[in-house]
């Protein structure tokens, strides 16, 4: 039902999409979409949830160093973009106006927990055995906060330039702002 979904969002809306779109894209029954969602935008969430998930997971930890480098992390933040920009119909449908919170939430809170065990430091090779939350770091809400407006400016632009592109304007000020905690 995901994919039926992130098909007919690249073709409309989300707005404009009704559980019986998805179902018979799905060529499932109602009940069956009702077992496991509870309207549209439960599934989008999902689904737009789901592949963020797998995206950071997959992300390798910026393995602090000392000195500030400004190459670190533009590779990642590139990598994100990248995704965000291949399913830009979906992350626009969910993070602008009319999007929901809920995926919003979840997206934040994950940059949140990324960008603290990043600050914090790890053995761990990528983001995939990050905990669920994190201890209260001002730093990291303030930079997952940043990062968040980047990507829905970008997407409510039209996804001007490319992810390379963009990750080159930010990649220097969020690696600066990295470092370890205080």
């Amino acid at each position: 039902m995901e994919r039926a979904l992130l098909e007919l969002v690249a073709e409309r809306d989300l707005s404009a999409l009704s559980v019986s779109d998805v179902t018979r894209r799905a060529r499932v029954h109602r009940t069956t979409f009702y077992e496991h969602y509870t309207d549209v935008h439960d599934v989008a969430a999902f689904a737009c949830t789901q592949m963020f998930d797998e995206l950071v997971d997959a992300t390798p930890v910026f393995h602090l160093a000392g000195e500030t480098d400004p190459e670190r992390g533009h590779e990642e933040l590139t990598a994100v973009f990248a995704h965000i920009g291949e399913h830009a119909d979906l992350y626009r449908a969910l993070l602008g106006p009319e999007g929901s919170a809920r995926v919003i939430d979840h997206l934040l809170r994950r940059i949140n927990v990324a960008v603290h065990v990043n600050r914090v430091g790890t053995t761990a090779p990528t983001h995939a055995d990050d905990p669920d939350e994190v201890p209260h770091d001002p730093a990291a809400a303030l930079l997952s906060g940043a990062l968040m407006g980047v990507i829905t400016d970008w997407l409510r632009r039209g996804c001007e330039g490319t992810p390379e592109e963009l990750s080159t304007a930010v990649a220097q000020h969020f690696a600066g702002a990295v470092g370890h905690p205080a």
